[in-house]
């Protein structure tokens, strides 16, 4: 990683797209699309600051930025270390994660030395303030973790099963006629009706908080009325012939 140029806004470091693209070893375009995709989870002045207008103006007139931001430049993304943790996540590479704890080590987290409040009563305040916005920001991050973290590998397997099970038991088993006729429609039926219940794109990507949800679901699940006449009727026809 190369040596990044510092910036501060409002007393905090934070980072251009550029340079977190350059830091995660992959392309502004890319960031700029992740954001795009999930932009309901990035919160404006918690994982981002977004200058415009004056703000924009003030920034390109520093001379320590003028390779930041293009000339023609209308708006400018300066990205936390909490968005910079959003975006690691999103890439989900080795690579990103490992550029993500250097960022936090060497550029986030570095301290500067100012004077302590003379006042004890001050610097009581300021410690108790500090302390409850950590406290709050995590208890955030484990709300978001807990609404959208998805299914374990054993949860999935577990849907799957269930899935098969439910299938099996609505087609009459392996050995009946409309397994062998229409098992493959039954099991598409199934999927597609669960991914646009919860809608999802893959039954994979069910958040971890509504795995119970989709057990019950499954439970509950029938064929449309089409498929399960098309079933009895491929099922009747052997139960005909075995009576002659």
């Amino acid at each position: 990683m190369n040596q990044l140029q510092v910036i501060e806004h409002k007393g905090q470091r934070v980072l251009t797209t550029s340079q977190l693209a350059e830091s995660y070893g992959t392309s502004s375009d890319r960031i700029s699309k992740n954001f795009s995709e999930n932009k309901e989870r990035y919160k404006e002045g918690k994982h981002y600051i977004l200058l415009q207008g004056e703000d924009l103006k003030r920034f390109k007139n520093d001379f320590r930025n003028s390779e930041l931001v293009g000339k023609n430049a209308s708006a400018l993304y300066l990205w936390t270390e909490k968005g910079a943790w959003l975006h690691a996540k999103s890439l989900n590479t080795d690579e990103a994660w490992e550029a993500y704890e250097m960022l936090v080590d060497e550029y986030y987290r570095v301290t500067q030395e100012k004077q302590l409040p003379q006042d004890p009563i001050e610097l009581a305040l300021e410690t108790s303030l500090k302390n409850y916005q950590e406290i709050k920001s995590l208890k955030s991050d484990v709300a978001y973790l807990k609404e959208y973290m998805r299914i374990d590998g054993a949860q999935e397997y577990a849907l799957n099963s269930q899935g098969k099970a439910k299938v099996l038991e609505i087609l009459g088993g392996y050995e009946s006629p409309a397994y062998n006729a229409v098992a493959r429609k039954a099991f598409a039926e199934l999927w597609r009706d669960f991914k646009r219940h919860f809608k999802l794109p893959r039954y994979s990507e069910l958040p971890k908080s509504k795995f119970d949800e989709a057990v019950y679901f499954i439970s509950k699940w029938r064929p449309s009325t089409s498929l399960e006449i098309e079933i009895e009727s491929y099922n009747k026809q052997t139960q005909l012939k075995l009576v002659k």
